[in-house]
């Protein structure tokens, strides 16, 4: 050691040498490239897969409800259908659940709940999505049937709208029974989300609302969204993301219809996710296996439109935040 250094009371030079940092860099840009190469690998084997189907029916498959593998006709209306009416249904119930769920875990729990109850909402998103499939099939299915769908059939029976919507054979599979399967699934990950934007708000803020006289809610709506609102935006379009690709829980309790025969929310049906895990195994080489990869390329441009909408909604928030301040 340096004994001029050590006398000045000034720790002498250390000399760092600049390939740890060089490596560091190389291996942070080929993760980065080999994460697009993945990506770009996966779009291009989904549409060699499915180039029969493409030329044989172009995008006129989008709009095709019929599904005949006897037949070898092929079209995906019904299973986009269900994917997207299962996920928007989804998202319609979580949501406001997530919303009170943070809101109660951040602003109203005592503090002796606050953490058991944080726990048991993360925990269940550890629960295997067959659980949720099985549990809706034989538990929620036939309460659904008994206790929700007879009833509105009895109520709006012979009224023009609301009767088709909750018609169908009383069996508890359809399009809301997985809705809300997807629903419970999807929960967890909104409002750990949620929660965790929440108590990053800066407590002056919170203070200073509780101090001229706001009540929790004011507080909520006029100080704590405003300010995480790009991470509230950011969890929900996770949680979409998560309906969008969910397969098994979807697959037990959807009905696994390939007919589109009403609008009813109680109506078997299909979706892509479930289509796939049912017949891919058994799909011979051909136009029955090119159709489902076009399922399968349908839902990766699905999944890429939502998320390029949610980064464009962000980015739309961020530069409003900014133009405020």
């Amino acid at each position: 050691m340096d004994r001029a250094g050590m006398a000045g009371g000034v720790p002498p030079a250390r000399r760092v040498s600049a390939w740890p940092d060089r490596l560091f860099a190389l291996l942070a840009h080929a993760a980065a490239l080999a994460t697009l190469a993945l990506l770009l690998a996966i779009l291009v084997s989904l549409v060699i897969g499915a180039a029969p189907a493409i030329r044989e029916y172009g995008l006129s498959f989008l709009w095709r409800s019929e599904w005949d593998p006897v037949q070898n006709r092929y079209g995906g209306l019904v299973m986009i259908y269900g994917t997207l009416v299962t996920s928007l249904i989804a998202l319609a119930i979580a949501v406001p659940v997530s919303f009170g769920i943070a809101l109660f875990l951040t602003e109203l729990s005592p503090a002796w709940l606050k953490r058991p109850l944080g726990i048991a909402v993360e925990l269940l998103a550890a629960v295997p999505s067959i659980v949720y499939g099985m549990w809706g099939l034989l538990v929620f299915g036939p309460l659904l049937a008994t206790y929700v769908q007879q009833p509105l059939q009895a109520a709006f029976a012979g009224v023009p709208v609301l009767g088709t919507l909750v018609s169908g054979p009383p069996v508890g599979i359809g399009l809301l029974a997985a809705g809300i399967i997807l629903a419970i699934m999807i929960i967890p990950f909104i409002a750990s989300v949620m929660r965790d934007v929440f108590e990053v708000t800066p407590p002056m803020l919170k203070e200073s609302a509780y101090g001229l006289g706001s009540t929790t809610w004011e507080v909520v709506w006029n100080v704590v969204l405003p300010y995480t609102k790009t991470g509230v935006v950011g969890g929900v379009m996770l949680g979409l993301g998560r309906a969008l690709g969910e397969t098994m829980a979807v697959t037990f309790v959807i009905g696994n219809m390939n007919q589109l025969n009403s609008v009813s929310l109680f109506e078997a049906a299909n979706s892509i996710t479930s289509a796939l895990a049912n017949e891919f195994a058994e799909a011979g080489e051909g136009l029955h296996q090119a159709s489902l990869i076009y399922l399968g390329l349908v839902l990766f441009f699905i999944t890429f439109v939502v998320l390029s909408f949610s980064k464009l909604l962000l980015s739309r928030l961020k530069r409003g935040e900014g133009s405020k301040t």
